[in-house]
């Protein structure tokens, strides 16, 4: 047997991506690589009480630990909030691997293993912003680069409750949190302007971009005074109900980059000139790439894995995995 094949023969790690309403659980062998996975709908507000943490972990990894008994296992996400199974306190910004590494507590299942959890960041402050789950994610969207003591990343995770984070080398130093996902849900399901909508076939690319344009032009006028348009230009034909979903849906993604971009410029750093990573859904992430461009911001890329990268690297700087036979995730 090689040496590969021996680092590969056996697992060495369990982590799990644990939200609100998923879960996701990687086994990792000792390169880093996930050599299987778990998916599940027991998100932390889905499961009974009492007992249903310990349920949930032994339906998505009993199978591994009788396999592999002993496995160190690592969980990051909504697992660790006051909701959770035990709440892991934030750790305060600027934030990185060690400051998380830190601030990790344990909870011990009804089998006996020491699950670590992974605490989230805040940012303090007259308004303060907290993350649960992006910080680990954004640990492993750094995963694959040398990243200089002093680089600026701009990382966005885009979703219910979009993220933007700037990065000094890999210490989260400052993010924001914008509420788009929530909010187009709420609009579509509670609100007028979901009456007159019909889901289309396909997405509507220029429906999408049209809502980013009125936002981008916007200026002061904000949200409030450009949301009614959705309804309005429906009822004048203007937008067929196929199109009012994704019209919507750029309109609240444009008023979420306008609202970054003014960030930004307060602190002399244009978004045309940024160059993003997002994390999240690939038509999602595709969105936002569009969005972008609208904005004159095209470098945008795309990170995959972020999630269990970012658990591997965690992991192993906490010494859960020997670091002899770690290799960095890629």
């Amino acid at each position: 047997m090689s040496a590969v094949q021996a680092l590969t023969a056996q697992p060495v790690l369990i982590g799990l991506d644990w939200g609100t309403t998923a879960m996701r659980a990687y086994l990792f062998d000792a390169l880093g690589n996930v050599v299987d996975s778990r998916a599940s709908s027991e998100g932390i507000m889905r499961l009974p009480q009492p007992g249903g943490f310990d349920a949930a972990f032994e339906s998505a990894c009993g199978a591994w630990l009788e396999a592999s008994p002993g496995l160190p296992v690592i969980a990051a996400g909504m697992v660790g909030s006051a909701q959770g199974w035990r709440e892991a306190p934030y750790v305060d910004v600027p934030a990185d691997a060690s400051a998380l590494v830190a601030g990790i507590v344990d909870v011990t299942t009804a089998r006996g293993v020491s699950v670590r959890i992974v605490p989230g960041v805040i940012e303090r402050g007259d308004l303060p912003n907290v993350m649960r789950g992006e910080e680990t994610q954004i640990v492993g969207a750094l995963a694959s680069d040398a990243i200089a003591a002093n680089s600026r990343t701009l990382v966005g995770l885009p979703g219910t409750h979009a993220k933007w984070a700037v990065v000094r080398g890999e210490r989260i130093e400052s993010f924001h949190t914008f509420m788009t996902g929530e909010l187009y849900a709420a609009l579509r399901e509670h609100t007028i302007l979901g009456r007159t909508m019909l889901e289309p076939v396909e997405p509507d690319t220029q429906a999408f971009l049209r809502g980013v344009t009125v936002a981008k032009h916007a200026q002061r006028a904000g949200l409030l005074a450009t949301i009614f348009s959705t309804r309005t230009l429906g009822l004048t034909g203007a937008l067929s109900p196929e199109q009012q979903p994704d019209y919507l849906s750029g309109l609240l993604i444009g008023h979420e980059l306008a609202g970054l971009a003014a960030l930004l410029e307060s602190r002399d750093a244009p978004l045309a000139d940024e160059v993003p990573r997002l994390i999240g859904g690939a038509a999602l992430c595709e969105r936002y790439r569009l969005a972008l461009a609208e904005f004159g911001c095209r470098r945008a890329s795309v990170v995959e894995a972020a999630a269990e990268n970012g658990l591997w690297r965690i992991a192993t700087q906490a010494g859960f995995v020997p670091r002899s036979a770690a290799a960095p995730a890629s």
